[in-house]
């Protein structure tokens, strides 16, 4: 099976330097994005959104259910 491969060496080698390809583009994309001031979107105000309307909601709960007691 002459020409199918490079032996254990080869693909080792050849392994290792697509990994080392692979997490060089991968650093320089953090390193470009970095440089460039990107942050990740935060949820934070979504989430404090949601909340303030779950108090909204418990609390108009409360009332229909303390309306509903009374009749």
């Amino acid at each position: 099976m002459n020409g199918m491969g490079y032996g254990i060496i080869g693909s080792i080698g050849g392994f290792l330097l697509s990994l080392i390809i692979i997490l060089f583009i991968v650093g320089a994309g953090i390193v470009l994005l970095n440089k460039y001031g990107y942050v990740a979107p935060r949820y934070d105000d979504r989430i404090v959104k949601i909340e303030k309307d779950v108090e909204g909601i418990k609390k108009t709960v409360e009332d229909i259910k303390s309306k509903l007691e009374e009749i």
